[in-house]
């Protein structure tokens, strides 16, 4: 069969991730990426440490992320990605900003990492007031408090769940749970879950139409911003961070209607 006439595969334009040794959503990363864009995906060395303060440091060690750039550079990614919140908050905004620069030092071309994408997205979407989900344990959730407090930003409530491992095997019911605690009567401008190994692709639209707000999530800002500085937008239906159109119809009517997922057909509710 003569194949000549395809002309080969068309041009991709790559994103580099360092991801944590423990990090297990690859496949839902690659839901908010174009078909012009390739993921490069490597992780921090294993160390035998509970998700905790002490393993934020660790995965986030300058020395750690330097030989993470230099896997990602044979393959030269336009930008390289740090995906894990904790261990890009865990140091306060000087310590994220130093971890960009640490990455760029290593040879990335552009750099961004979860924590600082967060507060990028946050300024897209004027928020001052956020509501927080995390799977954390109640200091880690505290570190993520005061980066945004050191941003400017008032967290009007949280939900979390004290988690140590394991944490993408949580189901959307026990987020969508966490998020409706943590919104409350409170009233913040947006929801923020964090936490790059949890699970949020399939439940930001659920909960943007219900809560009736934006809601971003960890992996969600993270490819965002990374796409961004390609110039290309993020795939994601009826993500009000992603969609314009979508992020108007807040305070203005009803939100369009989501897919319906699985979990809802039996009752999540």
């Amino acid at each position: 069969m003569n194949v000549s006439f395809l002309g080969g595969p068309r041009p991709q334009r790559g994103v580099g991730v360092i991801a944590p040794f423990d990090f297990a959503l690859d496949r839902e990363l690659w839901r908010w990426v174009p078909d012009d864009v390739s993921l490069h995906l490597t992780r921090t060395p294993y160390v035998p440490v509970e998700v905790s303060l002490d393993l934020a440091r660790l995965v986030s060690e300058h020395e750690t992320l330097h030989e993470g750039v230099r896997a990602l550079n044979e393959v030269a990614p336009a930008v390289v990605a740090y995906a894990c919140t904790s261990g890009s908050f865990v140091g306060g905004i000087a310590g994220e900003r130093a971890m960009g620069e640490a990455m760029t030092r290593a040879g990335a071309a552009h750099a961004v990492t979860t924590s600082g994408a967060l507060l990028d997205a946050l300024a897209e979407l004027a928020v001052r007031r956020v509501a927080l989900v995390t799977p954390y344990t109640v200091s880690v959730t505290r570190s993520l408090e005061g980066y945004l407090a050191e941003a400017g930003v008032m967290v009007t409530g949280r939900a979390s769940l004290g988690l140590v491992r394991h944490i993408w095997k949580v189901p959307y019911r026990d987020v969508v749970d966490m998020a409706r605690r943590a919104v409350g009567p409170t009233a913040p401008d947006a929801l923020f879950i964090s936490c790059t190994n949890l699970p949020t692709y399939d439940v930001i639209p659920q909960l943007e139409a219900e809560l009736r707000m934006p809601v971003i999530s960890a992996n969600q800002v993270t490819i965002w911003a990374a796409l961004r500085h390609l110039g290309t937008r993020a795939v994601g239906p009826y993500q009000a961070l992603l969609d314009e159109s979508a992020r108007q119809t807040f305070g203005r009517g009803s939100v369009p209607p989501p897919p319906v997922l699985p979990e809802e057909q039996e009752g999540w509710a």
